[in-house]
C-alpha cells in the first residue's frame, strides 16, 4: 500500500498541530534543565523503510556512536517515537541534571527521563489538539553505543510505507542533541486524514 499525499488543508493543519506540539516538548524539557531548548523545523514526509535510514544518517553521520529510546503509541493513531541520542553531548544533559557520575545505569535512567519527557508531551499535545484518545507503551533503550545504520534495518520494519515526523531538539551553546522520529503506520496515515478533516471543520 502506498499511502496518498494530503490535501493541502491537511499537511498545514496537520503542520500547525505538530509545530504546537513540538514547542511543548521543547518547553517541558527547558523546564527540567532549566536551560533554553533550540528545536528545528518539523519536518513531515511519506518514506519508504529505506527513506528512513538513509534520512537519520544524513541528519547524524555514519560514524557517530547514538544511544536510541522507543515508545510505540496507539488507540486512535497507531505509531511509535524514536529519539536517538549521540553520546558526544550527553555530559552537557548530565550536568544540568545534576548527575555526579555518568555510569551505564545513570545514562540509561537520564535517556529514559529525557525520552519519556518529550514523546510524553509531543502525543499529548497531539491527542489534546485533535481531540483523540491516545495511549503509549513505557520508554525502553533499543541500542546503546550503536550507529544509526544498526538502529533502523530496513529488513526488521513491519511496515514498507510510513508518515515520518522529524525534528531536532538542542541545548543553546551546548554540544547536546537529539532527534527525535515519530513514524506513523500505513494504517494509520488514512485514519489521521479523517481526523485531520474533523478538526478542521471545527475551527
Amino acid at each position: 500500500m502506498i499511502a496518498q499525499p494530503y490535501t493541502p488543508d491537511q499537511n498545514d493543519a496537520l503542520q500547525e498541530v505538530v509545530n504546537i506540539a513540538m514547542g511543548q516538548a521543547g518547553s517541558s524539557l527547558a523546564q527540567i534543565l532549566n536551560h533554553f531548548i533550540e528545536l528545528s523545523v518539523p519536518r513531515l514526509r511519506l518514506v519508504t523503510t529505506a527513506d528512513v535510514m538513509t534520512t537519520v544518517v544524513q541528519l547524524i553521520g555514519h560514524n557517530v556512536e547514538t544511544a536510541a529510546v522507543r515508545q510505540a503509541f496507539y488507540n486512535d493513531l497507531c505509531g511509535e517515537a524514536l529519539i536517538i541520542f549521540p553520546y558526544n553531548g550527553l555530559q552537557d544533559i548530565a550536568t544540568l541534571m545534576e548527575y555526579s557520575e555518568l555510569d551505564r545505569q545513570s545514562t540509561q535512567e537520564m535517556l529514559l527521563d529525557i525520552g519519556n519527557v518529550l514523546i510524553g508531551a509531543i502525543l499529548n499535545g497531539i491527542a489534546d489538539i485533535l481531540e483523540i484518545d491516545l495511549s503509549f507503551t513505557a520508554p525502553a533503550i533499543i541500542a546503546e553505543h550503536t550507529y544509526v545504520d544498526a538502529i533502523l534495518v530496513p529488513n526488521d520494519m513491519s511496515w514498507t510505507h510510513a508518515l515520518l515526523l522529524e525534528v531536532r531538539f538542542a541545548l543553546e551553546q551546548r554540544d547536546f542533541k537529539c532527534h527525535l522520529l515519530m513514524l506513523l503506520t500505513e494504517e494509520t496515515i488514512d485514519d489521521l486524514g479523517t481526523i485531520l478533516d474533523k478538526f478542521i471543520s471545527s475551527i
